[in-house]
């Protein structure tokens, strides 16, 4: 992978969160009882801590190229954040069902909120004017309607379905 990725602040705190998650896993692992309804809740738990610490990454990697398009953009970065809001949901969840270690999803909390604070800094930066416009309308640039009219469409175009249908 990239060694400008690798270095960017927003990937290594994503990378840090992760390996919170981790230990916070390894200790549901090892302190749950499989017979206990309550504890299986905590496994589901984690699962999902799980899930959402592994999309973070790969999604900031979907949308870290500079050539990336806005909505594709966008789109990475509703789901960052999404499973970044799921990540404090569940540390809520791990504290309502009983996890002890409550200093751990303390510390996951705080390392999300500075996530969140380099996420909105680097959402600034998107190029807005590198686009196609997203006719289902929900990534699109300001100012720019997902009917608005655009060059490309005029540009002939054989679809080798066509016949098909």
């Amino acid at each position: 992978m990239d060694e400008k990725l690798y270095s960017f602040p927003l990937f290594k705190k994503a990378e840090e969160i992760y390996v919170l998650i981790q230990k916070v896993s390894l200790l549901i692992e090892e302190n749950v009882d499989k017979e206990d309804f309550e504890n299986n809740i905590l496994v589901d738990y984690k699962n999902q801590l799980n899930e959402s610490a592994l999309i973070i990454p790969a999604k900031i990697v979907g949308a870290y190229k500079e050539n990336t398009l806005y909505d594709i953009k966008m789109q990475n970065a509703a789901i960052i954040r999404k499973e970044a809001r799921i990540i404090l949901a569940t540390t809520s969840g791990l504290k309502m069902c009983g996890f002890k270690e409550l200093d751990y999803l303390e510390l996951i909390r705080n390392e999300v909120e500075e996530f969140r604070i380099l996420f909105a800094e680097w959402v600034k930066t998107f190029d807005e004017w590198n686009y196609i416009i997203d006719r289902w309308g929900l990534f699109n640039p300001p100012g720019v309607n997902y009917d608005d009219y655009d060059i490309d469409d005029d540009l002939p175009f054989n679809n080798p379905f066509d016949d098909e249908f």
